[in-house]
């Protein structure tokens, strides 16, 4: 992580206050009378909004197996077995599931965070402009976590102040998913008015102006307003920061990353510091050995499907630099097919400890999504809306779309073109429920109707039901 120096500092600060319980309030009042007082202590408290990204109930492990292990593009090595992210592969999940648990319990507390700073900022001394700018960069990072709650669990506890003692929390209800749209729109629409076009040294990797801008655009195009999607889009584009990266495989490799068709990554840094990722071990094929990864163990999550590795159509070069269908044993010759991701290598600094960072959004997602917000606001696809995807297989060594597709002809292009290029990123999951796919594609993926509309949203975890009985009610369709 370019800026996470101070990360595990500020962190053990944030966890010391939170209640392993409810994890929408501390222990005790925060005692901040030491604290907030000046811009390192504000950086520390920004930098802990950020490493919560890092953690297990967010980026780090969570986010993987909602965005991707969920969908047709990826499964978990124990196949109807009662794992965690087994059962949520499998659709038969409960609310005690551990990893909605953590998803919501760190989440919240990077919302903490991030509440945290908004609400002491200002009796700190420091610079206007820089105060401006941290303001700016929670915002967005709230605005994020909360665009990932509330595509998980739909309706949600819109907290936005810190919370300061145990009965407050006790009293965060669930409110309506269209409220918290309206708040994360609010938050971006403010955070990207003050963040900066880009960052220089130690700073690379924060929130930027088109971060924020992209993310916006994505919640337009969630929620349906196709308009100012598409508005909010062109001008990511037109900002003319970003591009794609001409050759596909050199997105991945740990050397290269926060690249220039980067646009938002989670940082990640080995070392034995606590600040390492755990991607590449958990996605390396079970009873691999050191076949695959040279480090740590080999946990067989995340893998491709049949369908995944099905999906490419002939001649694109994203399938090659994406996945492997298999590995050579190396005790016995053969080879083993056990497909695999290839975008998360890296050789461990120790098991589970590696460089890979996550990313949130890059260019590409942003050309697919303009191409999907233009085709959806009007009555068709237009030559602009071509030239964006068109632009995205062109690089992938692939002829472009044929022309005057029918609108739904298009659309049903543009969500095979994402699943391709953005594949084992964390996408499409949301993209399916965001289109209303998920029930036909899941169907056909599992070749039986395993999955229902209420499955779009994920049973809400049964001990923050049992804390807040009365705020926190069960998603329709889960009983337990």
């Amino acid at each position: 992580m370019k800026f996470n120096t101070y990360i595990l500092s500020a962190l053990s600060m944030l966890a010391a206050g939170c209640s392993d319980f409810l994890e929408l309030a501390p222990r005790d009042a925060t005692n901040v009378s030491n604290f907030y007082r000046n811009a390192a202590d504000m950086q520390a408290a920004v930098n802990a909004a950020y490493g919560m990204l890092a953690s297990p109930g967010e980026y780090g492990y969570a986010y993987y197996n909602v965005s991707e292990v969920r969908s047709d593009n990826t499964m978990n090595f124990e196949v109807g077995g009662n794992l965690p992210d087994a059962e949520l592969d499998q659709f038969k999940m409960a609310s005690t599931n551990e990893i909605i648990r953590l998803m919501w319990i760190d989440t919240y507390r990077g919302i903490l965070a991030c509440n945290t700073v908004l609400d002491h900022i200002n009796g700190a001394s420091m610079d206007q402009a820089l105060r401006e700018r941290f303001v700016a960069e929670v915002k967005f990072l709230r605005a994020l976590k909360y665009f990932n709650l509330v595509r998980t669990f739909g309706d949600v506890p819109l907290v936005l102040s810190e919370t300061r003692s145990v009965s407050e929390g006790y009293n965060q209800s669930r409110v309506a998913k269209a409220e918290v749209y309206n708040q994360i729109i609010a938050d971006l629409a403010e955070a990207e008015q003050k963040l900066p076009l880009a960052y220089t040294g130690a700073e690379i990797g924060k929130a930027t102006k088109g971060a924020a801008k992209a993310l916006l655009g994505k919640v337009y195009l969630t929620i349906g307003d196709f308009t100012k999607a598409k508005d909010k889009l062109k001008e990511v584009i037109d900002q003319g920061n970003y591009k794609l990266l001409d050759d596909y495989a050199t997105l991945w490799p740990v050397a290269n990353a926060n690249h220039q068709e980067s646009i938002f990554e989670v940082q990640f840094k080995k070392g034995g510091t606590g600040t390492g990722s755990s991607f590449y071990n958990n996605f390396a094929p079970r009873n691999s050995g050191t076949n695959v990864i040279k480090v740590g163990f080999a946990g067989g999550r995340n893998n491709p499907t049949a369908d995944m590795v099905a999906a490419y159509e002939p001649g694109d070069a994203r399938k090659a630099a994406s996945l492997a269908t298999g590995y050579t044993d190396a005790a016995t010759g053969k080879f083993v097919a056990d497909p695999y991701t290839l975008k998360y290598q890296d050789t461990p600094f120790s098991e589970g400890d590696a460089d890979n960072n996550w990313t949130v959004l890059r260019y590409a997602d942003v050309l697919l999504m303009y191409a999907e917000a233009i085709n959806e606001a009007g009555n068709g696809p237009t030559a602009e809306a071509y030239g964006a995807i068109n632009a995205v297989r062109k690089r992938a060594k692939l002829a472009s779309l044929p022309a005057n597709m029918s609108k739904a002809a298009f659309a049903l292009a543009i969500e095979h073109e994402r699943q391709v290029e953005l594949a084992f990123e964390g996408h499409r999951w949301f993209d399916l429920v965001r289109t209303g796919r998920e029930v036909t594609v899941m169907n056909q993926h599992f070749k039986a109707p395993a999955v229902a509309e209420f499955n779009a949203v994920f049973p809400i975890p049964q001990t923050q039901i049992d804390v807040n009985p009365q705020g926190i009610k069960q998603n329709p369709g889960y009983t337990f």
